[in-house]
């Protein structure tokens, strides 16, 4: 009898357990913590490449007068540090954030007329530092300043095979203030001509601006490639930091 019963209670136990065997819920991650920036960093490791610089990007709006802009990849660099990837003036803004890891792509447009590299700067520093470093780019209007630009990635055989520092036409950076990022592109002309006076996105893309780079729609191309990195970056971290619920095992 006491072994019928004791097999009784295991058996009540077990099946209340399955009963009970609800939604796998993680533990919540606070926005801003310490402990999401840490998950956050991780993020160019535990995300294909293909998500955080896709092969193709397209904005249906992206271009002058709202034409469509398009843009293929044309290379991808290797994970690397910040030194000499950034103008030196820019180097020593972004210095308190701190520099993890720099990874970058550049991309040619539908007409193989403009070239773009695409960075994304993973900081080292906290929430912090970065709400600080954002607010002092907006209020001091760093990213009008010619001397704080980033700079390109050329690929050899490409039509980005001529893009460097003197051939920057526009660029656009944006800081994230409740992330540890910093996302970046720089435009210019796949045929190599030097741009004397390289202009910012925003100004380039200003209705009546008449420059080379605003004619060219080089700042589209920096504003639409950086926004849309941006935000598959902040889709990967989101999945990261709340990865959805998982239902009860299958028995």
């Amino acid at each position: 009898m006491c072994l019928v019963v004791g097999l009784g209670l295991v058996g009540g136990a077990i099946a209340g357990a399955v009963i009970n065997h609800g939604p796998q819920r993680p533990a919540p991650v606070a926005d801003g913590s310490p402990e999401a920036f840490a998950k956050a960093r991780e993020v160019w490791r535990d995300t294909p490449v293909d998500r955080l610089f896709p092969p193709t990007v397209s904005d249906k709006d992206g271009g002058p007068g709202g034409a469509q802009r398009s843009w293929v990849r044309v290379g991808v660099a290797a994970p690397a540090g910040c030194q000499g990837a950034l103008d030196p003036l820019l180097q020593q803004v972004v210095a308190p954030v701190g520099c993890t890891r720099l990874l970058r792509a550049t991309y040619v447009d539908s007409t193989s007329t403009t070239v773009t590299t695409v960075g994304l700067l993973v900081a080292s520093g906290e929430a912090p530092a970065m709400s600080a470093l954002a607010r002092r780019w907006t209020s001091q209007h760093l990213g009008e300043r010619t001397d704080l630009l980033p700079r390109p990635v050329a690929f050899p055989g490409t039509p980005a095979a001529r893009f460097g520092d003197r051939q920057r036409g526009s660029w656009d950076v944006q800081v994230a203030a409740d992330l540890p990022f910093v996302v970046y592109a720089v435009s210019g002309f796949a045929d190599g001509r030097t741009i004397a006076q390289p202009q910012p996105a925003d100004k380039a893309d200003a209705q009546g601006a008449t420059t080379p780079a605003a004619q060219a729609g080089l700042g589209f191309d920096a504003t639409g490639l950086a926004s849309a990195v941006d935000d598959h970056l902040h889709t990967a971290v989101d999945t990261l930091l709340h990865p959805p619920t998982t239902g009860p095992e299958k028995r």
